[in-house]
């Protein structure tokens, strides 16, 4: 738990100068132990280790993605209440984030981006950081800009509804660090879902306003609904070798879920065609919306602009 450090009012000229110390509580920096210290990272007999580090890698930048577009509701959500659960639910995924990065860097660490000599970055800062846009390996769905408080609420149901009947298989992955984050994202994920779920069937029995930006978010939305269950050749393969999960195993339960709650909001699914990728690529082949170009070019800029720095 972090230290609360408390000081006599004369102690520091400024009120801020007593965080202008190297104090090992903070949140962020470039002293980290390794996330799997003390970890079995072997690769399970019978995997490709590419394969996984790749697989671990679509994961990972789903949640960082999400994470880092959560994270800029900060201060601008409806009221305190909801601000604080966006940021919670940011944070969990950056969590998990972290640990699919780490576990793709420890599978293959020729997946590391080269970075100068002497920089203190983990292998998870510098796949978070140094990659380019075509070098991630999420979906569509969560690079779109949050748009109003309906949007991301439509989005986060969407994406936690697939996300969760997903986890639930993962867990028994026979790679060790996959089972342990999809069993502890069990969790996280059935409150993201019941979260974004309660709020969609506020909004829709909400004001006429409150239900006309809903319909128009689920409208926008679902032409990138399909995407997470369309199965790359990566996910067939570590489904095979009983380490990862075939997305269109969970569509039927996904839709199941998603028809629930549109039933109870009184929403109609509206029927609208995928959205197409280019000669058949999508966002698993590193194809993206101009979006996360945008949103890459804001994350990574600090990190990118002093790559041997340490805080």
């Amino acid at each position: 738990m972090t230290e609360i450090h408390t000081h006599a009012p004369d102690d520091h000229e400024s009120a801020y100068d007593g965080l202008l110390v190297n104090d090992a509580h903070w949140a962020f920096g470039t002293d980290f132990e390794d996330p799997l210290a003390g970890v079995d990272t072997t690769v399970p007999d019978g995997v490709d280790a590419p394969a996984l580090a790749t697989y671990c890698l679509m994961l990972g930048d789903d949640a960082l993605v999400l994470s880092q577009r959560l994270s800029e509701w900060c201060s601008r959500a409806p009221d305190l209440e909801e601000d604080i659960a966006l940021a919670n639910i940011s944070l969990d995924l950056l969590g998990q984030a972290r640990l699919l990065l780490a576990r793709a860097a420890a599978a293959d660490p020729s997946v590391v981006p080269a970075l100068p000599e002497g920089s203190p970055v983990p292998a998870e800062d510098a796949l978070a950081f140094f990659r380019e846009a075509d070098g991630f390996r999420n979906v569509r769905l969560v690079e779109v800009p949050n748009g109003d408080f309906a949007e991301t609420v439509a989005r986060l149901l969407l994406f936690s509804t697939w996300r969760l009947a997903l986890f639930e298989r993962l867990a028994r992955s026979r790679d060790a660090v996959l089972a342990a984050v999809a069993a502890k994202g069990v969790k996280e994920l059935s409150y993201h879902r019941d979260f974004a779920a309660r709020w969609f069937v506020t909004l829709a029995g909400g004001t006429e306003e409150s239900r006309r930006r809903l319909l128009a978010a689920v409208d926008g939305l679902m032409p990138l609904w399909p995407e997470l269950f369309a199965t790359h050749d990566v996910e067939r393969e570590v489904a095979g070798a009983t380490v990862g999960v075939d997305p269109a195993e969970v569509a039927g339960e996904a839709d199941a879920v998603l028809d629930q709650v549109l039933a109870i909001a009184r929403v109609q699914r509206p029927e609208r065609p995928a959205l197409a990728g280019i000669r058949g690529r999508t966002g698993r082949d590193g194809l993206h919306t101009e979006a996360l170009s945008r949103l890459l070019a804001e994350m990574q800029v600090v990190a990118r602009a002093h790559p041997r720095g340490r805080w």
